[in-house]
């Protein structure tokens, strides 16, 4: 019992750990990007200011995450697909069109044998047959 008790502490730690060094690299990656904008721009933006828009970004991104993980649950997936991402940006127009035109693009460049085909039941199939063609 004891050694299960420490298993589960030791898993703990090690996903806190992972966490941890998650937060940390997107603190920098943001923080890079921060600089690099504000050096474009001819800005200068105070250590402070950057470690807190750093924190509000990772908290966001991780909100997202579990948002876009639901939307998956909620369909009955047990993995996120582009829907998923879309419709996780819903309350901003502008990226929620961003990304579906990301995604027709996606779509469009796949090619055709890979895309699934819709199944034609045996009403449009036999609809399809009885259309007659005129040559002009």
């Amino acid at each position: 019992m004891a050694s299960d008790v420490e298993r589960g502490e030791e898993e703990e730690e090690e996903e806190e750990s992972a966490s941890e060094l998650l937060r940390d690299r997107f603190r920098l990656c943001t923080i890079s990007i921060a600089e690099t904008e504000a050096e474009r721009n001819g800005m200068e933006i105070s250590q402070p200011i950057m470690a807190c828009v750093s924190d509000l970004a990772f908290k966001y991104a991780k909100q997202l995450a579990r948002d876009v993980e639901l939307f998956a649950q909620h369909a009955g997936r047990k993995s996120v697909n582009m829907e998923d991402v879309i419709l996780s940006a819903h309350r901003n127009d502008h990226l929620s069109a961003s990304l579906r035109s990301f995604s027709n693009n996606l779509k469009a460049k796949e090619p055709q044998s890979d895309r699934k085909r819709k199944k034609i039941t045996k009403k449009e199939d036999t609809a399809a047959k009885e259309v007659l063609h005129i040559d002009p």
